[in-house]
C-alpha cells in the first residue's frame, strides 16, 4: 500500500469521536483509505462493510436498529466496548445514516464512511449528522503521489517545488510527467503496466461514473444526453461556461444543462474556476471556466490540444494549493489563474520572456505583485525564469 497525502489527517481524526466522512469519485482510493484506517486501529473490535455488496446492504435495510445491531454483533462487533465500523459507499443505503447517528450518540462507536458523491454526502449527511462529522475530500493522485505509486524518489523534485526551471530535474522526471498528463492520476490506472490496460481502466471509470453514480443520485433518464454533455465539456476545457451554447449543441433545455452541470460538479467530475473580482471599473468576464477532474478522462472523451490538456493538469495541481480564480477582460486579455487572490499565474507550453513581461504587466494592473509563469517544455533560448509543470506539486 502506498501512502497518500491525506492519510495523516485521516489518521489524526481516527482518534476523534466524530464520524470521518471520505468523499470523492469512484476509484480515487477511498476503499484503500478505509482499510488503512482499520489497519491502524489499535484493537480488533472493528469491521469493514462494502455497501456495494447486497448482503452488506441488507443489514441496514431491516426494520429496526436492534436487528441491525444483532447482525453487526454476529459479524464480530462488541457494542459494550469501543468499536470502529467502516462503511464503504454509504450513499447506496440512505437509511444507514439514521443508524450511524443513533449509535454515534449512544455507544462508543467510531464510524468511518465513504461515498462517491458530495451531492449526497454534503447534503443529506450534513443535515443528519450536523455537529457529528468531518468531511475529507479525496482526489486522484497529484504528481508527487504519482511518483510514489511508481516507486520513484521524488525528494529532489520536492526540494525545488515551485522554484525556477532546472534542466537536471526536467531531464530526470519529464517522461513521468508526460505519462501523468496523458493518463491522469487514478491509482489503478497509474499502476497499470501497459497503455492498453490504462485506457481500459479509464473507460471503466467513466462508464461506472455515468452508469452508477449519476443514475443513483438523480432522476435523469437521458444518459446519452449526459454523455454528450461531458464529451462537449472535455472538448472545451479551459473555456468559459456557456449554458446556452451547450444546450443548443446537445438539443436540450438550458435549465437541464444547468442541472446536469450542478450534478457533475457535486460528484467531483467537473471543476469550475470563478472569475477574479477586483476593484476596477473595467468590464470583466463573469462565467466560470471549466476543467475536468482527471486528464486521463479527458483523453477518453475528446481530442483536445496538448496545450489545453496541460492547462487542465496545472489547474488540478494548483487547486491543491489554495483558492483559484481567473481574470479576463471582454477584449480577451486574461490571466489564466490567480492563486489565493495574491499570485497571478500564466500557463504556456513553451514559455518565453515575452510571456513573462505580459503577465507582470497584467498582474500589476490588478495590484498583484506576485507572478508565476508555468511551462511544459523549455524554450530553445536560455530563458529559465519559469516553473516547470512537474515542479508545481
Amino acid at each position: 500500500m502506498y501512502e497518500r497525502k491525506i492519510y495523516p489527517d485521516l489518521l489524526s481524526h481516527l482518534a476523534e469521536k466524530e464520524v470521518s466522512v471520505i468523499t470523492g469519485m469512484r476509484r480515487v482510493g477511498k476503499t484503500t483509505a478505509l482499510r488503512y484506517l482499520l489497519d491502524q486501529t489499535p484493537h480488533d473490535n472493528k469491521l469493514y462493510l462494502d455497501l456495494e455488496r447486497i448482503e452488506d446492504r441488507a443489514i441496514f435495510t431491516q426494520n429496526n436498529f436492534s436487528e441491525i445491531q444483532t447482525d453487526l454483533e454476529i459479524k464480530g462487533i462488541d457494542f459494550s466496548q469501543p468499536a470502529v465500523i467502516a462503511l464503504d459507499e454509504v450513499q447506496l443505503v440512505p437509511d444507514a445514516v439514521s443508524f450511524i447517528k443513533y449509535y454515534h450518540d449512544h455507544f462508543s462507536v467510531k464510524f468511518i464512511i465513504s461515498g462517491s458523491s458530495s451531492y449526497y454526502l454534503r447534503n443529506r449527511i450534513t443535515e443528519s449528522l450536523a455537529g457529528r462529522k468531518q468531511i475529507f475530500d479525496m482526489y486522484p493522485l497529484d504528481f508527487q503521489e504519482f511518483l510514489t505509486f511508481k516507486e520513484i524518489d521524488s525528494s529532489p523534485l520536492q526540494a525545488f517545488r515551485l522554484k525556477p526551471y532546472r534542466q537536471s530535474l526536467y531531464a530526470q522526471y519529464t517522461a513521468h510527467y508526460e505519462e501523468f498528463i496523458q493518463y491522469g492520476g487514478f491509482p489503478d490506472v497509474v499502476l497499470a503496466g501497459t497503455a492498453d490496460k490504462k485506457v481500459r481502466l479509464l473507460k471503466d471509470v467513466l462508464n461506472s461514473y455515468i452508469e452508477l453514480d449519476v443514475k443513483l443520485l438523480s432522476d435523469y433518464t437521458a444518459i446519452d444526453d449526459l454523455y454528450r454533455l461531458v464529451s462537449l465539456l472535455a472538448s472545451r476545457i479551459g473555456s468559459r461556461l456557456d449554458y446556452t451554447k451547450l444546450a443548443s449543441l446537445i438539443g436540450i433545455s438550458r435549465h437541464k444543462v444547468k442541472d446536469y452541470l450542478h450534478l457533475l460538479e457535486r460528484t467531483y467530475f467537473l471543476h469550475l474556476i470563478k472569475p477574479y473580482s477586483a476593484n476596477t471599473d473595467r468590464a470583466i468576464a463573469v462565467q466560470p471556466k471549466m476543467y475536468l477532474a482527471d486528464t486521463g478522462l479527458i483523453s477518453q472523451l475528446a481530442q483536445v490540444s496538448s496545450g489545453a490538456l496541460f492547462e487542465n493538469a496545472i489547474a488540478l495541481q494548483l487547486m491543491r494549493l489554495g483558492s483559484l480564480s481567473y481574470f479576463q477582460l471582454k477584449t480577451g486579455q486574461e490571466i489564466d489563474f490567480i492563486l489565493d487572490r495574491q499570485t497571478a499565474i500564466e500557463v504556456k507550453e513553451t514559455p518565453t520572456p515575452s510571456d513573462s513581461s505580459v503577465l507582470v504587466a497584467r498582474a500589476t494592473s490588478l495590484g498583484l505583485q506576485e507572478t508565476q509563469l508555468i511551462g511544459r517544455y523549455p524554450p530553445r533560448s536560455e530563458f529559465m525564469d519559469f516553473i516547470w509543470g512537474g515542479m508545481v506539486g
